[in-house]
C-alpha cells in the first residue's frame, strides 16, 4: 500500500507527532507532498524519511513544511493534484476547514481520503477540538503570566494581541483562564467607554490592567490612539503573542491528541471508506465516514 500524507494551512503544534507516528507505522510505504496542495500540484512528493521525521516529532511547525494554495481552488490546479493523488492508495490530510474542502473534493473524484483537524483556531466545524489548540492557548496566557508582573511594577495597561482569524475560541480560552479587565473578542466588544472607566478605576487604586484583543478586529495602534484619549496619563504597552502560538513546544494534551488522531487514521486506512474524518465529540475521539 501506497500513502501519501500532506499538511494545509498553517502548521500547528502536535503536527509533527501525526506525522511521525505516520512514519513510523508504514516507513518505505508512506510518502509526503513538500507543501501541502501547492506540493501535490507541483509533484513535490517525496518519501517520509528525507523530512527526517524523528528528529522533530515533539516539536512545533511542520517539518513536511505546510502552505495555502488557492491554485488547488482552480480547475486546472485541481486536475494536477488529482493526477498525483491517484498515485496512491490512500491521502492523509492535516488541516482546518479549507483543507476538509480540499479532502473532500479529492474524494469525490475517487481519492481515498483521511482528514485530520489540525489548526490552532479550533474553528473545524465537524470536530469540537483541533490539534494545536491546547497549545496556542496556553502559550497566550504564557505571554500575560510573564510580562504582566513588569507592567504592574509602574501601573501600566497591556493590551495583548492572540491569533484566532475570523474566530474567537483562543480569544475565549484565553480569558477563562486568565481573567482579563476586558476582552474583545469581536467589534461587539468594542466599548472604550467602559474599557476606559475600568483602566482608570485600576490606575487610582495603584494597579495594573491587562486587555486581550482578537486579532482582525482593529488595529493594535488605533485600539490604543483611540483609548489613550480617554486614559492620557497612563502609560499603554502592546504585545503581539503572534506566532509563539505556533511555534510553542506541543503540550502533553496536544501530543497526547496526536496520538489519539494518529490510531484513528491507522484504523482508516484499513477500510474502503472513500472519505473518513478524525472527529471529536464529547470528549471522545473517533473516526466518522463522510
Amino acid at each position: 500500500m501506497k500513502i501519501l500524507l500532506l499538511a494545509s494551512g498553517g502548521d500547528a503544534p502536535g503536527m509533527n507527532k501525526i506525522i511521525f507516528n505516520l512514519f513510523k507505522k508504514y516507513k518505505s510505504n508512506i510518502w509526503a507532498c513538500e507543501g501541502g496542495f501547492k506540493g501535490l500540484i507541483e509533484g513535490k512528493i517525496f518519501s517520509l524519511s528525507c523530512f527526517e521525521p524523528e528528529k522533530f516529532k515533539n516539536q512545533a511547525g511542520c517539518c513536511i513544511k505546510s502552505a495555502r494554495c488557492l491554485e488547488f481552488k482552480t480547475e486546472k490546479g485541481f486536475k494536477k493534484g488529482l493526477k498525483n493523488a491517484k498515485k496512491f492508495d490512500a491521502v492523509v490530510i492535516l488541516g482546518g476547514n479549507g483543507s476538509f474542502e480540499g479532502a473532500k473534493r479529492l474524494a469525490s473524484k475517487g481519492v481515498k481520503v483521511v482528514f485530520v483537524p489540525v489548526t490552532i483556531d479550533n474553528d473545524v466545524g465537524i470536530s469540537e477540538y483541533s490539534l494545536g489548540f491546547h497549545t496556542a492557548v496556553k502559550a497566550c496566557c504564557d505571554a500575560i503570566y510573564n510580562i504582566m508582573p513588569s507592567m504592574n511594577a509602574f501601573n501600566r495597561c497591556c493590551v495583548f494581541e492572540v491569533m484566532g482569524r475570523k474566530y474567537d475560541k483562543i480569544a475565549f480560552a484565553v480569558a477563562q483562564v486568565t481573567n482579563p479587565d476586558a476582552l474583545i473578542s469581536n467589534e461587539e466588544d468594542l466599548n472604550f467607554s467602559k474599557i476606559s472607566k475600568i483602566v482608570r478605576k485600576n490606575f487610582k487604586n495603584n494597579n495594573s490592567s491587562f486587555i486581550v484583543i482578537r486579532e482582525n478586529i482593529l488595529s493594535l495602534n488605533k485600539f490604543v490612539s483611540t483609548l489613550k484619549t480617554m486614559v492620557k496619563d497612563i502609560d499603554i504597552k502592546t504585545f503581539v503573542v503572534g506566532h509563539l502560538q505556533r511555534g510553542t513546544k506541543p503540550t502533553k494534551v496536544d501530543l497526547k491528541k496526536a496520538n489519539e488522531f494518529s490510531k484513528c487514521i491507522f484504523k482508516s486506512i484499513k477500510t474502503k471508506n472513500m472519505l473518513d474524518a478524525v472527529t471529536v465529540k464529547g470528549g471522545k475521539t473517533f473516526l466518522k465516514e463522510y
